[in-house]
């Protein structure tokens, strides 16, 4: 493989990789990688005027908002000509805000297959743990109360049988949430969707409208991105509209629910419960939330797996080099899909 120049592309990776170093040795023998050392924004903004000057692809972790803050117009203003995509490790890329780039042609991309298994089988986790009451078991055993009563004294949860799931928000880690709940037995499956799927993709699960699924499902499984349509958009209004002791599983961002109002509703019963990953000033979770006995809570740990970070590192690896070889990002953000793109590979095979 040769590079279509003699000065090779230059590639600046922010955050730590763990696990996909092989994968990246595959980049590094087209472009040149660069490992960011700003500590700060501030100095970030310093650097790319002298010794990032010239980078023409940009690799990032969730964790690197801490060097660069978030990737924002005022960022986006301060990135030299040269740069030509902006890849991040995560599925959700609410760190960045994709308008400003596709104003100066810079692609953004996130990452997609690897993270629906693994998110998935944690919403299948905070699902049947909050609808069969196995943690309020849990912490009853811990606190010595088992021999008092049956099961420690837990109240009675429920059988999928009975139950209506609503999925809001059927992408990659929706679909994937739905497959894994299928032999479960619920009742009936139904999802909301920005657009309703196709067949193929919808398969037996009924597609409804936001007020029908917030109204007529016993579980809401959230799996929308966060951004400002879709921030605090579960909140003590649309609660209202729940059924009663309906189960909230949030694995996409905190910031979708209302927290504080959401605490309230836990208290009061209309939310009989909480199952999340996700939290909105994360880490920082109120006490208040985490220590009601109907809340299952977990640190954002959806992929918190070797597998799942080695696969994610590599598949932000193979978003850069798709760029490199073919002009076009590997998987464009959906704010860029009417995005005008020229192809312009940097490096050509041999």
């Amino acid at each position: 493989m040769t590079t279509s120049s003699a000065v090779k592309p230059k590639v600046l990776r922010l955050g730590k990789i763990e696990f996909a170093q092989a994968k990246w040795d595959e980049v590094a023998k087209v472009a040149e990688v660069i490992d960011c050392t700003s500590q700060n924004r501030d100095e970030f903004f310093e650097d790319l005027k002298t010794k990032y000057s010239d980078i023409t692809n940009i690799a990032r972790t969730f964790a690197s908002v801490k060097q660069t803050g978030r990737f924002d117009e005022e960022l986006a203003s301060h990135l030299p000509p040269s740069v030509k995509s902006v890849s991040h490790n995560g599925a959700g890329y609410d760190q960045i805000d994709p308008e400003p780039f596709s104003k100066r042609n810079i692609q953004v991309s996130n990452v997609t297959i690897p993270v629906e298994a693994p998110t998935a089988d944690t919403a299948v986790f905070l699902l049947l743990s909050t609808l069969r009451n196995y943690q309020i078991g849990h912490n009853l055993l811990v606190e010595g109360k088992w021999p008092i009563g049956k099961c420690g004294g837990a109240p009675l949860g429920r059988l999928p049988e009975s139950q209506v799931v609503g999925i809001l928000g059927m992408g990659g880690i929706g679909r994937a949430i739905r497959d894994r709940l299928k032999p479960f037995g619920f009742q009936k499956i139904i999802y909301h969707n920005r657009s309703r799927l196709s067949k193929d993709l919808e398969q037996d699960t009924e597609y409804v409208s936001f007020d029908e699924l917030i109204s007529s499902s016993d579980i809401i499984l959230i799996s929308i991105p966060l951004n400002p349509k879709t921030h605090h958009s579960i909140n003590k209004e649309v609660i209202s509209k729940m059924k009663d002791g309906v189960i909230l599983i949030n694995t996409a961002r905190g910031a979708i629910i209302n927290e504080q109002e959401l605490i309230v509703e836990l208290k009061n019963g209309k939310v009989g419960s909480f199952g999340s990953d996700v939290f909105e000033f994360e880490p920082e979770v109120p006490k208040e939330l985490y220590n009601l006995p109907n809340v299952v809570s977990l640190p954002h740990m959806g992929t918190h797996a070797f597998e799942a970070i080695k696969n994610m590192e590599e598949f932000v690896a193979e978003n850069v080099l798709e760029y490199l070889y073919t002009g076009k990002v590997k998987t464009i953000v959906p704010e860029q899909y009417n995005l005008e793109i020229k192809a312009e590979p940097l490096v050509k095979k041999a």
